[in-house]
């Protein structure tokens, strides 16, 4: 395996009997975007795997590729050369339903920018997933409660996008990812936009709930204060993985 060696041991990494399947495997993924003298080789046949339970760091620096790669991992993007495999699924094969089925019920997304829903309170932003799945009032009710909880902001269910500050911003987005009990979840700089001591906290707070949560997490940086937390650090340079 490509990358760091791993400093803990991720939970279900390792199982009585014989191995775990990988929750990630990236094999051989090239995507380029133009042609000729213009093109943009965002990645160069890159290929690692991601073990369940694991908190990887996908390191380097901007344009480095981290986006691109998350975006073929989720499903947003298609490689051009390779596959992506995700929870037993060639997600570089699937159709436009089965790629709605992988965001839905496998893969769930944080981002840099907070992306919530101004008019809303911050209940209702992390509710927005489980009200598109039809789930039952209660049990919304009751997940919402308990994921804001979790990120620490049960005391500010009511308030709105407009009355938090950033960080609070980036703990209810992360609390939304978590709506649907994702089995991977996938951060792109989700501390690009928020100062040092709170972007440490916010690493602190996604370390804590993919253990919470058992889940599988790969968190995009080029901060190297960020990485600390991480179980593996991926590093990237002008497309390509990169050794240390």
């Amino acid at each position: 395996m490509t990358g760091t060696p791993v400093t803990r041991t991720a939970p279900g990494s390792a199982a009585l009997g014989g191995a775990v399947a990988p929750m990630v495997v990236v094999e051989h993924v090239s995507r380029t975007y133009g042609s000729g003298a213009a093109a943009v080789h965002a990645t160069r046949d890159v290929s690692f795997t991601v073990q369940p339970g694991e908190l990887v760091a996908l390191v380097g620096r901007s344009g480095s590729g981290k986006t691109t790669l998350l975006n073929i991992i989720g499903g947003l993007d298609r490689p051009d050369e390779g596959r992506v495999v995700v929870d037993g699924r060639e997600v570089s094969s699937l159709d436009e339903r089965g790629l709605v089925e992988l965001r839905r019920d496998v893969v769930s997304f944080v981002f840099q920018t907070f992306g919530l829903v101004p008019v809303l309170s911050a209940a209702e932003n992390v509710g927005v997933p489980l009200r598109l799945r039809a789930v039952p009032t209660a049990v919304r009710e009751a997940r919402v409660e308990l994921l804001l909880d979790l990120v620490g902001l049960g005391a500010h269910t009511r308030q709105r996008p407009g009355e938090l500050s950033g960080g609070q911003q980036q703990r209810v987005g992360l609390a939304r990812a978590l709506a649907n009990s994702p089995r991977l979840l996938i951060a792109d700089e989700p501390t690009g936009q928020l100062d040092t001591e709170t972007g440490l906290a916010i690493m602190a707070l996604l370390r804590a709930v993919v253990q919470a949560e058992g889940m599988t997490a790969i968190v995009s940086t080029h901060d190297p204060l960020m990485i600390q937390l991480a179980d593996r650090v991926v590093r990237l340079a002008d497309g390509r993985l990169v050794e240390g």
